[in-house]
């Protein structure tokens, strides 16, 4: 009987210093780290700011690669969400969602997860810095409340090494893939102007005439070499009842240090037609080739000036594609829609397009 009522006094002991220890706890947990990267923050902000990039950068996939991932509400800003479920014990279902945006300097996400705790919340506050602020800060916070929840105080000890890795991880898996994205600001493109910026197009089927040509990076030469490849395509085109179905377009193959590779391609149809497009039969003559496109998905800005800026252009909308978590396939062509010539001053307007997988 003795032993009994010793063992039952070491539990209360026990029980009654598990309550003193627990209500004497923090009843909430933050966190911050920190990373740094080169990128604009234009793009750091987009990034952050949908949850379409998530599994390239968030720690939570590395832990059930079959992990299910589900994308509701806007593409960005307030309400995005992604819900994920596990089978892996320690995972489950949980949620991110963004709460509060503050273009260019802050975004913030409500957390749902298996862990003690709730109110959980984590934000991104981006901050210029480097040499005129040319880089951008990017701090992650944790917050978690924990209330009377004595448990949730207990495992609140835990969460630097848990949750804090996964952020430290976070955040470097984060700056690596910034760091895939070509540094330019596409904001740049429709500061003055909202219509210049870029977006996603579905372009329709059609069929192309196309001449390839490879000739040193000297603008008249260029020029000379698209007009007579599309004296070319002009021959074809009257020999097989054809119409232009649009601008023609130059599509980038290589641009080298001292070559320039290219293709001028006519999208064609026969004369009067309307309607879908099919695949024609042409009769081809001299260096011109012709296919056939499926549609397809495309991202697409406008530009206006000379087409040596162009390039700057491309790798832009290429920065906006993968923001938004869009994968670019193919080569980038713009339809140079108001001619060669004036394509080669500052009066030239293209629609630049680059297709998504």
């Amino acid at each position: 009987m003795t032993r009994l009522i010793e063992i039952l006094i070491s539990l209360a002991i026990v029980a009654a210093l598990f309550l003193i220890v627990g209500v004497l706890l923090p009843d909430n947990r933050h966190l911050s780290h920190s990373v740094e990267t080169n990128r604009k923050l234009t793009i750091v902000y987009d990034t952050l700011n949908s949850l379409r990039r998530f599994p390239d950068w968030n720690p939570l996939v590395l832990k059930d690669p079959k992990m299910q991932l589900k994308l509701s509400g806007p593409e960005a800003g307030v309400g995005a969400r992604l819900d994920y479920d596990s089978q892996e014990r320690g995972l489950r279902q949980g949620s991110w969602e963004i709460t509060k945006t503050e273009p260019g300097k802050r975004v913030e996400y409500a957390l749902t997860d298996i862990e003690p705790g709730k109110n959980k919340r984590t934000a991104f506050i981006l901050k210029p810095t480097g040499r005129m602020g040319r880089n951008v800060e990017i701090t992650q916070t944790y917050d978690v409340d924990y209330g009377w929840n004595l448990i949730g105080r207990y495992a609140g000890m835990y969460v630097s090494s848990s949750v804090g890795e996964d952020i430290k991880m976070g955040l470097s898996r984060l700056s690596n893939m910034l760091a895939t994205v070509p540094n330019y600001d596409y904001a740049e493109m429709s500061k003055d102007d909202p219509s210049l910026a870029p977006k996603t197009v579905e372009r329709p089927a059609e069929n192309l005439l196309i001449v390839t040509a490879a000739v040193e990076r000297n603008n008249e030469k260029v020029q000379q070499t698209m007009n007579n490849n599309m004296q070319w395509i002009n021959k074809v085109m009257a020999a097989n009842g054809l119409e232009a179905a649009g601008p023609v377009r130059i599509v980038t193959n290589e641009f080298g240090s001292e070559t320039y590779s290219f293709d001028v391609t006519q999208p064609v149809r026969k004369i009067g037609a309307t309607g879908p497009a099919t695949k024609l039969d042409i009769k081809l003559e001299g260096p011109v080739t012709a296919e056939f496109k499926e549609p397809a998905k495309v991202a697409m800005v406008p530009f206006r000036g000379h087409m040596a800026n162009l390039s700057k252009i491309r790798d832009a909308l290429r920065a906006w594609s993968l923001t938004r978590g869009y994968e670019t396939i193919e080569r980038p062509y713009e339809s140079w829609n108001n001619g060669i010539d004036k394509g080669f001053t500052e009066e030239g307007e293209y629609d630049v397009y680059w297709v998504l997988k």
